[in-house]
């Protein structure tokens, strides 16, 4: 019979293989850790996901890459957003060309015509907080 000793816990850190892990896209990622894009960055990498950003300055957070523009990805499972509702038209066809199985519309982000776009697009759209969902461990 296998005895615990109150107080201490081991935890493993389990590394996924590519087939189980849902590359992500954070869309609005910032340079700046005070932002809920750049805490989100961070979470992920620390969860162990695959994570591609895309924002308005280049620059590194926590060894993910930000890059400008619209780079194409082949792979991306699920995109993020920390974009505002004024600040989303130009990235309509892009988020669409991706093709993604699910676009996150994090608090303050939702953007009805945005959602029909992709619920159109058979892209499942989910009003959640990612922060929260990784936390909770149902992302």
């Amino acid at each position: 019979m296998a005895r615990i000793t109150p107080g201490f816990l081991t935890l493993q850190k389990i590394t996924l293989t590519a087939a189980f892990v849902k590359h992500t896209l954070v869309l609005g990622a910032s340079l700046n850790s005070s932002r809920y894009s750049n805490m989100c960055i961070h979470d992920l990498v620390e969860a162990g996901f695959t994570v591609s950003a895309v924002g308005l300055r280049e620059g590194v957070v926590s060894g993910v890459k930000i890059e400008k523009g619209m780079p194409q990805y082949d792979d991306i499972h699920t995109i993020t957003l920390y974009l505002g509702p004024g600040n989303q038209p130009q990235y309509y066809e892009y988020i669409i060309s991706l093709n993604p199985k699910r676009l996150i519309f994090n608090p303050g982000t939702w953007n009805e015509d945005l959602a029909d776009l992709a619920a159109k697009a058979g892209i499942r759209v989910e009003s959640r907080c990612t922060l929260m969902m990784i936390s909770a461990g149902n992302y």
